[in-house]
């Protein structure tokens, strides 16, 4: 049975500074109703710069999930690596860690975007050394033990929570992402369904000698969004969806695969792409049910693209009430639920 991911990025090209704050207190409520109904993770990213509110400090907002729930994963995916401090990072990341009791997951990818590294100040052409040296950092500073950074010796507390480190996955869709996956013996999750990169993971992984394992996205991800007349919805709020895919797309050039990628030109030819789609519950089910693929997730998006926060609320609340608990493997908040 797919895995259950509900996902925010807190995008709003219309919000005033107040209607913001207000999202992203819906989105807190948001994750602790998920949580409280047994989906499995919160999914959240990065971005910089973006004219409609992209969220741009994935952390902090993984830490006020964290603090809002109890039992579900959150995860970043990805972090811009190149793009932080990495002495800084390793203590935010440990202090996360015991915040969560070992709940984060951080993808850390290098992005795509040069204006984002030309706006913080960072080399774009840079960006490979700089995340072998942020990778290389994390895993020494999480030692807890002295160790050379920058021709100083620094020391890192505390600890993480997590043994031997909180869980740290590289992102990407290059060969090179998969190279480096493999020579600090990480595990590795590549952007898109790229079967061949997964193979040539697992090649470097015997030739450095390092063991990991590949989180394979499957052909398709749909964003979903519920309800129980999508006709209504997609007349009322495709708007919403079409504006994410659009930014989304035009952030990317031809040489950058991702497993979410839209050609649509309208949220007519969205709906019919099939990228992001407005399913009933019991469509919902059924996709789940037909799912094969042990990587597929059932992704909701409940404040896509500016969603209004009550029509999120009534796809969250479609999914956890009528959806999940008709899941066969559905590991409700108190255990497994079978039906």
């Amino acid at each position: 049975m797919p895995a259950t991911v509900v996902r925010f990025n807190l995008v709003d090209p219309a919000a005033s500074p107040g209607a913001l704050g207000h999202r992203y207190r819906a989105a807190l409520e948001m994750a602790a109703y998920a949580d409280e109904h047994g989906v499995a993770t919160v999914q959240t990213e990065e971005h910089h710069g973006s004219p409609d509110g992209w969220l741009p400090s994935p952390l902090t907002f993984a830490g006020a999930v964290l603090g809002a729930t109890r039992r579900i994963a959150v995860t970043v995916s990805a972090l811009i690596g190149p793009l932080y401090d990495p002495l800084r990072l390793a203590e935010d990341l440990a202090v996360l860690d015991h915040v969560g009791g070992g709940r984060l997951v951080t993808v850390a990818g290098i992005g795509y975007r040069p204006e984002e590294y030309a706006a913080l100040g960072v080399d774009w052409h840079r960006r490979g050394a700089l995340q072998d040296e942020l990778l290389d950092t994390l895993l020494k500073a999480w030692t807890g033990e002295p160790f050379v950074f920058r021709g100083r010796t620094v020391r890192v507390t505390p600890r993480p929570h997590s043994s031997p480190h909180p869980l740290l996955i590289v992102g990407g869709s290059s060969r090179a992402a998969a190279r480096r996956a493999a020579r600090f013996g990480l595990p590795f999750f590549p952007s898109a369904h790229l079967p061949e990169l997964e193979a040539y993971y697992r090649e470097q992984l015997a030739e450095h000698g390092t063991k990991g394992w590949c989180l394979m996205p499957p052909p398709q991800v749909p964003l979903l969004h519920l309800s129980e007349d999508p006709d209504r919805a997609w007349a009322e709020y495709g708007r919403h969806l079409f504006h994410e895919a659009a930014s989304y797309a035009s952030w990317q050039s031809a040489g950058i695969r991702s497993a979410v990628r839209s050609t649509a030109a309208s949220p007519e030819e969205l709906r019919r792409e099939g990228v992001y789609r407005v399913v009933t519950p019991d469509e919902c089910v059924a996709f789940a049910e037909a799912s094969t693929d042990p990587a597929a997730a059932l992704v909701l998006h409940p404040l896509c693209g500016g969603m209004p926060v009550e029509e999120g609320w009534r796809s969250l609340r479609l999914f956890a009430q009528q959806v999940l608990p008709r899941l066969k493997d559905w590991r409700g908040p108190d255990g497994p639920v079978r039906t």
